[in-house]
């Protein structure tokens, strides 16, 4: 990784955010016995505590087997305020393989060329090898978005190009336009993200009329690798990502409570937390939901 990508990863992870979700993030990573707790998502760029937090927990270690990560939910009354917290617990030993590409996965550095911030680490040394992960997702997804997006553009439509394609291996359904949301919502964080990224990935480029537009100079050989790269992981990501999903059904920590709150946060209806509830959500969410009906209709 080139210093100049270093040293803007570095303080684009060191940004503010609010103290309590600081606290929650130590919090969270103490309790785990995490080396490092990464903030992201909507409440990141917005500030607010309202909702659902979004962390990963990098634990020590050598990379797991398996699906990964393990997914739990959090509650935590601090400051006055009541915080929930979705929280990913994963390696950093295998984060750092996922975001440099090596993996089938497409999840980590699709998501952490996107904004992100180290809201606790255990010393220097974990802050370092962050940084160094977050700079390989950069150059991972940089070489995918030269690879897919116009032979001479603006930065933001190489970008644009990138989180299109990546979309149609999730398992989710995004609205048409949803990449250009995540580009305009986050725009100081994208403005020369590539150009700091393509000399990392040993992509040579030309800027336009001394504008954000550039021209990459991507040889046509290597293009074609990384299209080759691109279509195995593509063919793979929705069948990984329904895994993981049937695998979060019964692995979910904190699923019944979780539910609870989505159930209510967009019904009115509050759901009694039973204890067979707590230890079977998934044979339990028919009688919810039918409780939810029923309390609905009166």
């Amino acid at each position: 990784m080139t210093t100049q990508l270093r040293e803007r990863i570095a303080r684009d992870i060191a940004r503010e955010v609010h103290p309590s979700v600081r606290a929650f993030g130590e919090l969270l990573a103490q309790e785990r016995g995490a080396i490092a707790a990464l903030f992201y998502g909507s409440n990141l760029r917005t500030g607010e505590l309202e909702g659902v937090l979004d962390f990963y927990l990098l634990t020590p270690g050598k990379p797991e087997r398996g699906l990964w990560p393990r997914v739990s939910y959090h509650e935590w009354s601090h400051d006055g305020s009541q915080l929930r917290a979705k929280v990913a617990t994963m390696s950093l030993a295998r984060f750092a393989q996922a975001a440099a590409g090596e993996l089938l996965d497409t999840t980590i550095w699709a998501r952490f060329v996107q904004p992100s911030a180290l809201v606790w680490r255990s010393d220097e040394s974990a802050a370092d090898a962050i940084v160094e992960a977050i700079g390989s997702a950069c150059v991972c997804a940089a070489q995918l978005a030269v690879a897919l997006g116009p032979k001479t553009g603006p930065q933001e439509q190489y970008w644009s190009a990138l989180f299109r394609e990546t979309y149609k291996a999730e398992f989710r359904v995004e609205k048409p336009g949803r990449e250009k949301s995540i580009i305009d919502l986050n725009s100081g964080h994208f403005r020369r993200l590539l150009s700091d990224a393509l000399p990392a990935a040993a992509i040579p480029f030309a800027f336009e009329d001394h504008s954000d537009a550039i021209t990459p100079l991507m040889p046509q050989a290597e293009q074609a690798r990384v299209l080759r790269w691109w279509r195995v992981r593509r063919r793979v990501g929705k069948p990984l990502n329904l895994l993981r999903l049937v695998r979060a059904a019964s692995t979910f920590e904190g699923a019944a409570r979780y539910a609870a709150w989505k159930i209510e946060r967009h019904t009115g209806v509050a759901v009694a937390l039973t204890p067979w509830r707590e230890r079977h959500p998934v044979l339990a969410a028919p009688g919810v939901l039918w409780s939810v009906w029923r309390a609905q209709r009166r």
